[in-house]
């Protein structure tokens, strides 16, 4: 996985960096998993706007990604290694001993025609999901489920992972990409490795255009708006607009917005780096 730069024939080629695309190995999406989806525009089901800076954007399809790895016992074959318009990491195409077909993340280094399992008693190789309580202590692991049988919610993105550090009666002690460090229960799963797509961070986009294809509108500044519309707007030239505040007037730098009382804070044994 590699990104490239572009000789500045064109100003937008300029500061453009994307990904090669080297680890693609098809085009064509498998039809039975693709699922149609309609953009919002940022509109509610009465067409006012509730989200601002949302609009335009290049159709895309949906794939469904199998985040539970539930089907425990069978090997998996990868087909595709395939480019997932919907997250930054790639994903891949598998293919179950019964003719099960399913999408799931691909693991950094993941190759067409290896076999990938799932379940008990499965080797702790990259690909593989198993639970927290047969993994190695040190294992690098992403898609890691919050609560059993829920499907992975964490380290999906693009190059993040996660690291297994000690084992606690029932509770697995977890490093997440934050620098959280907390519990989970040892009954949930995990894939084995670190998410593909590492060098998305590189990526530069060059030109406006780009964000539009996207689905993205631009963003105005909040110092650059009349007193009516922003806290921070008005003022005689370019002022500064004082302290950084949301629309709504939120402190923007700094404030803390979790719950004190969330009863799940018992399972927060380090916060995440500022």
């Amino acid at each position: 996985m590699a990104v490239k730069k572009f000789r500045p024939i064109t100003p937008g080629q300029r500061h453009k960096i994307i990904s090669t695309f080297d680890t693609i190995t098809t085009n064509k999406p498998e039809k039975s998993l693709l699922v149609a989806t309609k953009r919002s525009g940022g509109r509610n089901n009465s067409g006012k706007m509730t989200m601002r800076y949302i609009g335009g954007g290049h159709k895309k399809m949906y794939r469904l990604i199998d985040f539970q790895r539930n089907v425990d016992g069978q090997p998996a074959t990868v087909k595709t290694i395939e480019y997932d318009p919907n997250r930054s990491a790639r994903i891949a195409l598998v293919v179950y001993a019964n003719g099960e077909k399913s999408y799931i993340l691909a693991p950094q280094g993941l190759q067409v025609g290896q076999t990938i399992l799932s379940g008990t008693g499965v080797a702790p190789e990259v690909g593989n999901t198993l639970y927290l309580s047969e993994l190695p202590l040190g294992t690098v692991i992403h898609n890691i489920e919050l609560r059993p049988g829920q499907g992975g919610i964490m380290a999906r993105s693009a190059g993040s992972y996660a690291q297994l550090l000690a084992r606690e009666g029932k509770y697995a002690v977890i490093k997440l990409p934050s620098g959280e460090i907390r519990m989970i229960l040892v009954t949930c799963r995990a894939t084995v490795g670190s998410v593909s797509n590492p060098d998305h961070a590189l990526e530069r986009s060059g030109k406006a255009g780009r964000s539009r294809w996207l689905g993205r509108r631009p963003r105005v500044r909040g110092v650059v708006m009349n007193p009516v519309d922003h806290p921070m707007g008005g003022g005689e030239g370019r002022s500064s607009g004082g302290h950084p505040r949301s629309r709504k007037g939120l402190l923007a730098k700094g404030l803390k917005t979790r719950n004190k009382k969330k009863d799940t804070n018992k399972f927060i044994i380090e916060k995440r780096k500022k």
